[in-house]
């Protein structure tokens, strides 16, 4: 129960921090969603070096990595994990499955909600 609320304690910060994140004002002249893409770097950049503290010493509390990598940063956003299993793959050498990975994910992540926008206002 404890890992349960570990990371839901995470996520409430994570997803708090996102959304104060997105209310900073920017005069954007162009599309391209910089807040997005900047919390998305931010959180690899913090599950990276959480990832990488937790490979260099067995002493850090489980409870404090769910709470950080799973927590914070899914809370935060879950590209920061994406990031780091797909990392995890080409680190393992296993370098088409980590293309596939990245391909599809954002292939099918586009087309469904592609067609979940299309379905829900064809149904209004």
């Amino acid at each position: 129960m404890i890992n349960v609320i570990a990371v839901g304690l995470g996520g409430f910060v994570g997803a708090v921090l996102r959304y104060l994140i997105g209310l900073i004002p920017l005069n954007e002249p162009w599309t391209f969603p910089i807040k997005t893409f900047g919390i998305n770097v931010a959180g690899c950049i913090a599950i990276g070096i959480i990832a990488a503290l937790a490979a260099r010493s067995d002493s850090l509390n489980p409870q404090l990595l769910l709470f950080l990598k799973v927590g914070v940063c899914g809370g935060f956003t879950t590209f920061s994990t994406f990031a780091l299993e797909t990392a995890d793959l080409i680190k393992d050498g296993n370098i088409f499955v980590s293309f596939c990975y990245v391909l599809l994910s954002v292939l099918v992540g586009v087309a469904v909600i592609f067609a979940v926008e299309y379905f829900t206002l064809k149904w209004r």
